[in-house]
């Protein structure tokens, strides 16, 4: 069971998740919890970071002091005689938050690997916190510290779990507390490695924890607990009457997350996917909702598409070749360009001597840009949205591109892609005019939606499923 930031914001949010762990047990069943940091925590410790490295410690002590407050104020409302000794554990972690900005600021340097020790903090303390508060309930718990548990390689700030090193560290740590009838609480996101050097995930990386935890013991489910009510056919906040999804296959899942349904981390289908583990996106700020089943198979049904992603504040850039190099060179050649600075492509188009890509905005665009000019001419162009959509029933029905070109006539179609494994297309669009597209969409698609796969009974209000990070 994963909780997400604001499943473990505040002493009511982990009261509520408490209820819902302790649900779980009177069904007999053996959670183990990883949680999040608490809300907005991460950022302002990045935060605090970026202060010290600028030579500005007072402001980055500041914004400990007040993480340190508010950790405090919700242990003293969760934990009863046991509080002394938890405050105790929570000042130590923040001496020793202070003394890492203090370091940076003094050598002025932020690396990855001191960033990721920074951010750290943030699973460590809300773990404490709740282990504590399972425990003042009643609740057999064990706080385990989870990079004992994730061993990944050295690339700080998005590490790779080293699967079978992590499979042997979560059965030695993990399985022996859920023998013992108790509940094992982990951090998300952090992790070590081999050395014991604290690495991450990469942001969203609390949803990849679970699912490596959730594979290691062969779990029964991965259950992603966080405040939307399911996997939707789109954002509520564009489409209103956006309809929750009861399930959906793991590669249909993936795609979208890839597309940018951040309702979970892409790579949490991977550890479910091998082991054949469902995966159930679930609101705990509603936890009566049924939430969606994400399953190896889709689920039969008339509808050909699933769900409409959505991709903002994109960057196209038109590579033509300056040599006339045949294709194949000329291709390797960008493309080595991009994995220099490990940067991902959403959307390729090409010709004979051109290229069209879309990324994101990207850390290192403008050396990629000098890179590419040395072979290229290169034009670009900002303000432009991705739209994806996703349904295994696309690869079986003609037809499906007809009405949606149909549907979204007069809007101005930049570049056009179908997905190589047939359940996908994907076209651009400015930024101006996607909301508007993304309606006509959903209205030509979901006007008459299958009971069986989607959720009619009531509208779901869009405060309730706005999709967040995980």
């Amino acid at each position: 069971m994963k909780f997400g930031g604001t499943s473990v914001q505040d002493a009511a949010a982990i009261s509520r998740t408490i209820e819902i762990v302790n649900g779980r047990r009177n069904q007999k069943m053996r959670p183990v919890v990883v949680v999040s940091a608490m809300a907005r925590v991460t950022d302002q410790l990045l935060a605090a970071a970026r202060a010290a490295v600028e030579n500005d410690l007072p402001k980055a002590l500041l914004i400990a002091g007040v993480l340190r407050n508010r950790h405090i104020e919700n242990a003293a409302v969760l934990v009863g005689r046991k509080l002394t000794l938890l405050i105790q554990t929570l000042d130590k972690l923040f001496d020793q938050l202070e003394n890492v900005l203090t370091g940076i600021a003094a050598v002025g340097e932020l690396t990855p690997r001191t960033s990721d020790l920074v951010v750290s903090f943030g699973e460590r303390l809300s773990s404490l916190i709740v282990a504590q508060a399972l425990e003042h309930r009643g609740i057999s718990s064990v706080h385990v510290d989870a990079r004992n548990c994730i061993i990944t390689d050295t690339h700080f700030g998005k590490a790779t779990p080293l699967v079978e090193e992590t499979d042997a560290a979560v059965i030695e740590h993990v399985l022996s507390v859920v023998d013992a009838n108790a509940v094992a609480v982990l951090g998300g996101f952090i992790a070590s490695t081999r050395n014991g050097i604290t690495t991450t995930l990469g942001r969203g990386g609390s949803d990849y924890s679970a699912a490596l935890i959730g594979g290691a013991l062969n779990a029964h489910a991965i259950e992603i607990w966080t405040d939307v009510n399911g996997v939707m056919t789109t954002d509520p906040r564009i489409c209103p009457n956006a309809l929750r999804l009861r399930a959906i296959s793991f590669e249909e899942a993936s795609e979208l997350a890839y597309f940018g349904a951040k309702v979970l981390h892409p790579a949490t289908i991977l550890p479910a996917v091998k082991k054949n583990i469902p995966v159930w996106v679930l609101n705990s700020h509603n936890a009566a909702n049924e939430g969606t089943v994400i399953t190896a198979t889709a689920t039969t049904s008339s509808s050909p598409l699933k769900s409409i992603a959505v991709k903002r504040h994109l960057i196209i850039l038109q590579i033509i070749s300056r040599r006339l190099l045949v294709s194949h060179r000329f291709l390797r050649a960008v493309f080595e360009v991009f994995d220099r600075y490990d940067c991902s492509v959403n959307m390729v188009a090409t010709s004979e001597i051109s290229l069209s890509v879309t990324l994101d905005a990207v850390e290192h665009l403008e050396a990629i840009r000098e890179d590419l000019a040395k072979i290229a001419i290169v034009e670009e162009e900002e303000d432009k949205s991705l739209i994806c959509l996703v349904g295994e029933k696309m690869r079986e029905q003609p037809g499906i591109a007809a009405r949606a070109f149909s549907a979204i006539r007069g809007t101005n179609l930049q570049m056009i892609s179908q997905g190589a494994n047939g359940i996908s297309m994907s076209f651009i669009v400015n930024d101006a005019v996607v909301e508007q597209t993304v309606r006509s969409l959903h209205a030509e698609f979901f006007s008459d939606p299958d009971p069986i796969l989607f959720d009619v009974s009531a509208q779901s209000p869009a405060q309730e499923a706005i999709l967040l990070p995980a």
